[in-house]
């Protein structure tokens, strides 16, 4: 036994800590022993951040951890592909008399890969228009003096030739062909006025296209004029709502967090269990007075009124079992945020809970959704429809983890959250660090992500090992901090190999999704899923979404055949980080999976940073006046409002007058233009010392603390959650038994149904049984249910069968984009 005097945390299981009124702890050990500590450490030594102790980490426990799935082919194959150069078309256009002067050539080094951006040293070594601002005004003024020289002898010896060709046509002959006289005075211009081509060439001497410059002498004269000013106003701007920010911050801790109520937010945000976090809150809710607010059915931001009837009228339905009458109601019924009851409002007046009568509602919902699943008077085909269309005006829901560097390592936390509750949306969707979430989420099972979302997670992300001396060499030279090749070995562990999109989805059911953006600055974005590019390795457009410029060169999207070969996909174009111009890309999503409910986690740090709610969001009211007022009083908001989108009204000017340079040929302005929420916005809280680590890779304890901030930014919007997936997923349950039932059809029905078919769209044909059935019907054996599967995410579209059908038909959408 040892007594030490030191500052009381939570402990870990394995010790037992009892407080004393002299703040003495007695600390024994599991065992009895001696107190246990990590070699080389005293206690203060063994506490994790929160105070906690350090345990021994065990990743053994993590599954596949002694596995690295690396496939060394495809990596060769991918740095293959990589390292081919460009080749130049020989064009067959005759050389014109200019371009054959004898110039000066100059060595280039160019970039063996397409669109990767410039290495440092090449822009040192080889830049043209730095060489040109070198160029001082006496070698300018000597090479002008040179070329009016040889203008004058020019001149003079045109003169001569005139009158020897004169005397040649007197005589009868022919003039011979005379030399442009614009030649040598187009070679004074491009000397004298040489230094104006740096504004109209690139680095590789290329001219650039029209919508890269600005149109006349009016855009050079006012261009950096005008962004130095603005550029200056839009700082004072984030200065004063800097001040704003922190004005609010301690106007909220000093007067209105003291006391009783400042101990019930200490509990609730040291809650390690979502358990605890609910209780927490609803003591908080009492404390603050907003567990009255909750028994009153009425409020503006939903219609009450139909929802009170609705629900007494669902009830009676259901209880007199009239099926029919009720499925018919449900049609109106079941429809994204029907009236008002998935307001965001509704869940931002307390810490916990909604309307007591919006919750009776949902419950209500649900259960009348499972009973016409479940009703006998309501016939398959029937239901089948029913259902169909019930998915169709619910919609659903989707993830959205943001890119943020290892600020996205934030997500692990909102992704444990969730799925210790069973709340996990089927679609997640991930951009650059969040892709490396979305992945290792879509590619495991439940069972296998429990198991694997522990702080020894941390020992299998090892992007950034290297050291300093190391990568700053290959930053000057390739102008990128990490190598591709390196990147794409150690992603494979969380994307199992080479898995692609649709084994992906076929493993576990989950749609995966990744921002990517080409290369090209005026090219569509595209949303690697499943849909668009089924085949397309999973570790491969994790890179692309991950190449920010100077940190990852732009990579190639790598596409695996059926036969296992690995190749370059769309043409071997290259592409860069998702955030770049879609960070979270809600409309994609809705147009492929008709997704109208996006949960999206924001760690961006120049997003995070702005992120104000000045009537509260989901799970966290404003914090004076029960609920009532705005956050540091209607003055503050209304000027934190108005700098806000001041500042975005300035950024919005910049982009549309181009004025911002495109620095590696990107717009930058999209950085802060595009669309960062959704639904319901997560914003994990980001620490000042994480900015050290934005490029680091974490350690295990590091890694809890991460998981911790995480669940706990994901508690209060479980709820909100819990009541949209309720509906959505016995919507799903319903499209999937009905998908399966259909009749089972020996191998003499389906050679009838073919041959009515086709003899019914064309009378003069002859279809042969021995014609049609040799490839349809090889794959099966005959009087087996052609609709059975061992998954209900079986993504062959299967020819079926239903009762009643006089035609062969094909299921229109995979079984997960219909649900």
């Amino acid at each position: 036994m040892l007594k030490l005097k030191f500052r009381w945390n939570k402990p870990d299981d394995g010790h037992r800590v009892k407080r004393q009124k002299s703040q003495l702890l007695t600390l024994d050990s599991p065992e009895g022993s001696e107190t246990s500590s990590r070699p080389g450490g005293g206690y203060d030594n063994d506490r994790d951040i929160h105070g906690t102790f350090k345990r021994p980490w065990d990743i053994t426990k993590i599954p596949g951890y002694n596995q690295t799935y690396v496939n060394d082919a495809s990596l060769e194959k991918f740095a293959m592909y990589l390292k081919e150069e460009d080749v130049p078309v020989e064009s067959s256009t005759p050389v014109s008399s200019e371009e054959m002067l004898p110039l000066e050539t100059v060595q280039k080094e160019y970039i063996t890969s397409k669109h990767d951006w410039t290495p440092v040293f090449s822009v040192l070594k080889n830049n043209s228009s730095i060489k040109k601002r070198k160029m001082s005004h006496s070698a300018l003024k000597s090479d002008f003096k040179h070329y009016l020289d040889m203008y004058d002898k020019e001149e003079k010896r045109r003169k001569n030739k005139s009158k020897k060709d004169k005397e040649r046509l007197l005589d009868g002959e022919k003039s011979p062909s005379r030399e442009p006289k614009e030649l040598v005075r187009k070679s004074i211009f491009s000397s004298v006025f040489g230094i104006f081509s740096i504004f109209t060439t690139s680095k590789d001497g290329r001219k650039l296209k029209r919508d890269e410059i600005g149109e006349g002498i009016g855009f050079w004269l006012m261009r950096w004029p005008a962004l130095f000013f603005i550029g200056m106003w839009l700082l004072f701007l984030t200065t004063i709502y800097a001040s704003i920010r922190v004005i609010v911050a301690a106007y909220e801790n000093i007067l209105t967090w003291r006391g009783k109520r400042a101990k019930l937010r200490k509990v609730l945000r040291s809650a390690r269990t979502y358990e605890q976090w609910v209780q927490a809150a609803k003591d908080l809710d009492v404390e603050l007075g907003n567990a009255e607010w909750r028994e009153n059915p009425k409020f503006g931001y939903y219609d009450h009124v139909t929802i009170s009837k609705l629900t007494k009228m669902v009830r009676k339905l259901r209880l007199q079992d009239q099926a029919e009458d009720l499925a018919n109601i449900l049609q109106g019924c079941i429809k994204n945020n029907f009236a008002g009851t998935e307001s965001s409002t509704l869940y931002s007046q307390t810490y916990y809970g909604t309307k007591k009568l919006v919750e009776q509602w949902n419950e209500e919902l649900g259960k009348a959704v499972t009973y016409v699943l479940e009703s006998p008077k309501i016939d398959d085909e029937e239901k089948r429809d029913l259902f169909r269309l019930y998915s169709k005006n619910f919609g659903k829901s989707a993830l959205c983890l943001s890119g943020g560097g290892c600020f996205a390592y934030l997500h692990f936390g909102i992704v444990k959250a969730m799925l210790d509750q069973d709340l996990l949306p089927q679609i997640i969707s991930g951009t650059s660090g969040g892709a490396l979430i979305a992945a290792l989420a879509c590619t495991r099972t439940d069972e296998e992500l429990r198991q694997i979302l522990v702080p020894e997670l941390a020992y299998k992300i090892t992007a950034c090992w290297e050291p300093f001396p190391k990568w700053v060499f290959r930053w000057w030279r390739t102008g990128a901090r990490f190598d591709a090749c390196d990147w794409a070995r150690r992603s494979m562990w969380f994307t199992l190999g080479d898995m692609t999109f649709k084994e992906a989805y076929q493993r576990t059911g989950r749609i995966l999704n990744v921002s990517t953006v080409p290369a090209d600055p005026h090219s569509p974005v595209i949303l690697c899923n499943y849909i668009t590019s089924p085949d397309c390795l999973i570790w491969s457009a994790l890179l692309a979404s991950a190449a920010v410029p100077g940190i990852l060169n732009p990579v190639m999207l790598m596409n695996k055949t059926k036969s296992g070969d690995i190749v370059p996909f769309s043409f071997g174009s290259k592409w860069k980080d998702g955030s770049l111009r879609t960070d979270i890309p809600v409309d994609a999503l809705n147009t492929y999976f008709n997704v109208n409910c996006s949960i999206v986690s924001q760690v961006n740090p120049h997003i995070a940073l702005f992120f104000y709610a000045p009537r509260g969001t989901v799970g966290r009211p404003v914090s004076h006046r029960k609920g009532k007022g705005w956050r540091g009083g209607f003055l503050g908001a209304a000027l934190e409002s108005m700098i806000k989108l001041e500042i975005r009204k300035w950024l919005k000017f910049i982009k549309a007058v181009e004025l911002l340079p495109r620095f590696v040929d990107q717009d930058w302005t999209n950085v802060w233009l595009q669309r960062f929420s959704g639904s319901v916005t997560l914003w994990p809280k980001i620490h000042l010392a994480d900015f050290w680590h934005i490029l680091g890779d974490p350690w295990p304890e590091k890694m809890e603390d991460l998981l911790y901030r995480g669940q706990q930014c994901a508690f209060p919007k479980l709820l909100f959650l819990k009541h949209r997936l309720n509906i959505e997923k016995r919507i799903r349950s319903g499209r999937q038994a009905t998908r399966h039932r259909k009749r089972k059809l020996d191998e003499s029905e389906m050679c009838d149904l073919v041959r009515k078919t086709f003899s019914e769209s064309d009378p003069d044909s002859d279809v042969k049984h021995s014609f049609v059935f040799p490839a349809l019907m090889a794959p099966r054996s005959a009087g087996t249910d052609i609709s059975s599967s061992n998954s209900d995410y079986d993504h062959d579209p299967q020819w079926e069968i239903d009762e009643g059908d006089s035609f062969l038909t094909a299921d229109e959408e995979y079984p997960s984009t219909i649900m």
